[in-house]
């Protein structure tokens, strides 16, 4: 287990969708270890494998409390999101140094393997629903600034061009 360094924006890897995961394999655990210990270093709430370079559909999110509570998730894919949206302040160490409000949904219901390699599926409410769909996007290759409008979204970069 070690802390991965991160991509950093605009890397063209952030922007290429990951690919599904097969079988959970000792290989797939390593990747969760890691990205629990980058994750926890940051510190953030989630993280999804693509930020770190491994081009899987591999993600982990632990928006408890008192930490220690990841959940492990391979091919995440949404079955259910709640029509009632939360907004909450994002960003992503893949761009450091800024944020911006994102609506999503404020639940959502979501299937994927776990660590076991069996199919679950879990409700996320909250920030647990916003970290997993935040990562689910990066697992896209989307990024959350993506959500916002243009001219938000250009203020948004240029910022970011300036810290760098």
């Amino acid at each position: 287990m070690s802390v991965r360094p991160v991509l950093r924006w605009p890397d063209r890897r952030l922007r290429t969708p990951a690919a599904e995961v097969e079988a959970i394999t000792d290989s797939e655990r390593a990747v969760w270890d890691d990205m629990i210990d980058t994750m926890e270093a940051m510190p953030g709430v989630g993280l999804a494998a693509p930020q770190i370079g491994v081009m899987r559909r591999l993600a982990v999110v632990d928006a408890s409390e008192a930490r220690g509570q990841a959940v492990r998730m391979a091919n995440p894919e949404i079955l259910h999101a709640s029509i009632e949206p939360r907004e909450h302040e994002e960003a992503s160490p893949c761009l450091p140094g800024v944020s911006a409000t994102v609506t999503r949904p404020r639940a959502v219901t979501v299937r994927f393997l776990n660590e076991a390699g069996e199919v679950e599926e879990r409700d996320f409410v909250g920030l647990w629903a916003t970290s997993v769909q935040h990562q689910m996007d990066h697992l896209a290759g989307r990024m959350y600034f993506d959500r916002l409008g243009r001219v938000k979204r250009d203020m948004l970069l240029r910022k970011a061009r300036k810290l760098a």
